[in-house]
């Protein structure tokens, strides 16, 4: 390949191509395609090239912490989960096609927010856009946008995310403006993109740090009314037990 072809397929973007120019040549050469086999073979590469660089550029936007995969969740140390119920839902992908929320209620490290990561990083795969924020992360930028009338702008970013993974709801009490903040937020992504949640709270008790029953009430109502909620209350920690002794 000489240098005025490299500067063409640079300034095209066509990685795979510059990547794999000798290779191609010489596939073809050793199953003597024709031009038009030869052509439709590079730009079929082109493309999963491309669409793999799509994927892991979303999966990096999502900026989630861990990359647990439902296919390395340990359910055999969670023999009181419906391990039927949950690769049902994880296989169907109804969550994303009928925009239906997934919502984890259960004990701290019992496997909620693998679980939970696991659908969001499924829905990437299939090409849609997603994000991670901790529900503390969330309200706190919810809020700094009320001090320069940011608000819109913020609302409209979460808005954009085809799949929203809401993880550790219920660990911060939040202020009057910020629980405003958050149920406009869920009130409008309502029927439209699903919302992925995980709270160490019943819902009874999402009053203890929302402090408004009444948007309290219209916020479970609305999040419950096309959701899958998930009991995983008598599930136990997965995370390691330290020693005693040590």
């Amino acid at each position: 390949m000489d240098d005025e072809l490299m500067k063409t397929l640079r300034y095209l973007r066509l990685r795979g191509l510059l990547a794999h120019w000798d290779e191609y040549e010489t596939l073809a050469r050793r199953q003597h395609f024709s031009p038009v086999r030869l052509l439709r073979y590079v730009v079929e590469e082109e493309s999963k090239t491309r669409q793999e660089h799509a994927r892991q550029l979303r999966l990096a936007r999502a900026r989630i912490p861990e990359l647990w995969r439902m296919e390395t969740f340990p359910f055999e140390r969670q023999p009181k989960l419906d391990k039927k119920r949950i690769l049902s839902l994880y296989d169907a992908l109804d969550y994303m096609t009928q925009n239906r929320n997934l919502i984890w209620v259960g004990p701290t490290g019992c496997g909620k927010t693998g679980l939970a990561t696991g659908f969001l990083i499924q829905a990437i795969q299939r090409g849609y856009t997603g994000r991670y924020v901790q529900f503390a992360e969330l309200v706190a930028e919810l809020f700094r946008s009320v001090a320069d009338h940011s608000e819109q702008q913020i609302l409209k970013r979460y808005l954009a995310y085809d799949c929203l993974l809401v993880d550790e709801v219920g660990y911060v009490e939040v202020e009057p403006v910020q629980v405003g903040l958050f149920f406009t937020l869920m009130h409008k992504r309502h029927r439209k993109q699903p919302t992925l949640i995980t709270s160490n709270l019943g819902f009874s008790e999402w009053r203890s740090f929302l402090k408004n029953d009444h948007l309290t009430a219209a916020l479970i109502d609305r999040l419950t009314e096309n959701s899958h909620v998930i009991n995983m209350k008598n599930c136990t920690s997965l995370r390691p037990k330290l020693n005693p002794e040590a």
